[in-house]
Order: structure tokens, then C-alpha cells, then sequence
């Protein structure tokens, strides 16, 4: 099985006193490393019968598109706000001083489609549930949230379970 944890960098102190940045360049920038990170997400939902996978702006690009090709299925971008040129649905979310605005185009998804929402990291899930919460607005079902690295002691997994959705990741970093 896939560990991405010894290719993912620890920046101490980023962006400010007290966080360990996880950053996950060091891990794409390895074409092997990818490769099998890749392999390993669709290894993990070959059989999971997904209609689409959805990527939220903008590292879930970089996982998404190569998963959604991989699994032989549609991908679709959830942006920020102002970043789509067509009809749009909108969902509010929190962070940590304020609030920001996930876009998803209004004919993405269709009712009955299953869907994999794709980001880097789960950190206190706001992003994520938004995103969720525009696949659903279309119709369609979640069927996991993933990311490569989960920090759950930033409560956003937990969250995502309590709000009802199947929530996965390659990693785990405690205590951050």
C-alpha cells in the first residue's frame, strides 16, 4: 500500500507560529511518487461504480484529473467564486477569519450521478462540505470525500462523517 507521508514536507511555523504546513509539492514534483499516488487512489474506487469526480480548486485538480481519466469518467471543477464563465450555483463556507464561495457550473452533474469530491487535504472541512453540498444541490451523490492527507484533530473529518458523507484519505498527520 501507498504511504505518501515520507514524500510529503513539513514546513514549521507556515503560514504562521504554531502550524505544520503539509506541503505536498515535494510529493507531485517525484513523477514515481505521483504515479503511485494516483494508482493508489484508483486502486481504492476502481469498483465503486463513480460517474464523476469532482476537484476543488486547485490542488484537487491536480489529483482529480488524472483519477477521473483513470477511472474512465467525467471531471468536474469546483472553483472559487468568479472563476466560471457560465451559469453557476454557489455555496458559502467558513474560514478561519472569514468566508469564501465555491462555484460549481449549474449543468455539471445530473440527478442519480455518483460522485468522488477530490481536494489535497481535510483540514477543518469547510471546503469540502461545500463542495458536497453543490454536488447535491445537482442531485447527485456523494459517494466519498478523499484527499491525501487528513488532519483530524482539525475536526474537518469528523464533521464530514457527522454530516453523513464517507470521508478517506492516503494519510493522517496528529497532533496538527
Amino acid at each position: 500500500m501507498f504511504d505518501p507521508k515520507p514524500h510529503i514536507r513539513t514546513v514549521p511555523d507556515w503560514p504562521k507560529p504554531g502550524v505544520q504546513f503539509r506541503d505536498i509539492t515535494t510529493l507531485l514534483s517525484d513523477a514515481r511518487v505521483f504515479r503511485e499516488m494516483i494508482d493508489a487512489f484508483v486502486y481504492q474506487f476502481f469498483h465503486h461504480d463513480i460517474d464523476a469526480v469532482v476537484g476543488i480548486d486547485a490542488r484537487g485538480f491536480i489529483i482529480g484529473s488524472p483519477l477521473a481519466y483513470e477511472l474512465r469518467t467525467a471531471f468536474v471543477p469546483v472553483r472559487k467564486q468568479g472563476k466560471l464563465p457560465f451559469d453557476t450555483l454557489e455555496e458559502a463556507y467558513e474560514l478561519e477569519y472569514g468566508q469564501a464561495v465555491l462555484q460549481m457550473h449549474a449543468d455539471a452533474l445530473k440527478p442519480g450521478q455518483r460522485v468522488l469530491v477530490v481536494d489535497d487535504l481535510i483540514a477543518t472541512g469547510g471546503t469540502l462540505m461545500a463542495a458536497c453540498k453543490l454536488v447535491e444541490r445537482l442531485g447527485a451523490e456523494v459517494v466519498d470525500c478523499t484527499a491525501i492527507v487528513d488532519l483530524p484533530d482539525l475536526g474537518g473529518s469528523f464533521a464530514l462523517r457527522q454530516a453523513g458523507y464517507s470521508v478517506s484519505a492516503l494519510c493522517e498527520f496528529a497532533g496538527d
